[in-house]
């Protein structure tokens, strides 16, 4: 290889060396050094969002009591089988009718005992719970009176919620990033730095669950008087972590 090859594969070593080098060096010089980065201020924010409910469950079943257990069921079964079909005849979908619960116990009487004589066998008690989802708020009251025309024994509820929350999800997430940057620039002014620079945002756990602003009324009434439900409002929350940086 001739003395002018060498020469010539050298300079194109250093001009890529160069170039190499160059682009790293540019990246360094537009960083910020520490001295020219501001405090960091982290802000945790939680807004909420109100809205009526546009659900319902109500729990709800028949108990019934036999000297046999077999009786206490069949006539456990019948009974809920009325209830079911008086639910559906009003516009409750079997998609939104869910067995909670069937039980089966003996029943003692422990009262009168003397000289400590063991509880009086006295029958078999069944039972068997149904959840409710009732899609229309307005019929809440009404169902809770066919429920009990049709023999419910027991009923627990309305609990109310909304089926997407996720609207309401975002209406929360806008507000709470606008309370951070009014927040945040709040706190650079007031320190004397001219504004503040977002760096980082996260969204804490499980959000947005509703939770009961204004609890249900369900008025006792005799049969003849509709039973009120009153639903009030539900809130839904979205708690967001923010992390600022103040600039001069």
């Amino acid at each position: 290889m001739s003395r002018s090859t060498n020469l010539l594969s050298a300079l194109l070593v250093m001009t890529y060396s160069g170039a190499a080098f160059a682009q790293p060096a540019q990246q360094m010089k537009d960083m910020p050094s520490p001295h020219d980065r501001g405090p960091i201020v982290n802000l945790s924010v939680t807004e909420t969002v109100d809205s009526a409910p546009d659900m319902a469950t109500i729990n709800t079943g028949v108990q019934t009591r036999a000297m046999t257990a077999k009786d206490a069921m069949a006539q456990n079964a019948a009974q809920i089988d009325k209830l079911i079909a008086a639910l559906t005849k009003a516009g409750i979908e079997r998609k939104d009718l869910q067995t909670s619960g069937i039980n089966l116990n003996p029943q003692y009487d422990y009262s009168n005992r003397p000289n400590n004589e063991p509880p009086k066998f006295i029958g078999y008690e069944a039972s068997n719970q149904l959840t409710v989802t009732v899609r229309k708020i307005a019929k809440a009251g009404e169902l809770i009176d066919i429920m009990v025309g049709a023999g419910a024994t027991n009923i627990n509820g309305p609990s109310f919620g909304i089926a997407d929350t996720g609207p309401l999800e975002t209406q929360a997430r806008t507000k709470a990033i606008k309370s951070a940057g009014e927040r945040a620039t709040f706190y650079a002014q007031a320190a004397g730095y001219k504004s503040a620079r977002l760096i980082g945002i996260s969204e804490a756990g499980q959000s947005g669950r509703p939770i009961i602003v204004t609890a249900a009324r369900m008025a006792a009434a005799p049969m003849d008087v509709a039973t009120k439900v009153e639903p009030g409002q539900l809130s839904t929350s979205i708690t967001l972590s923010f992390r600022y940086m103040l600039e001069r």
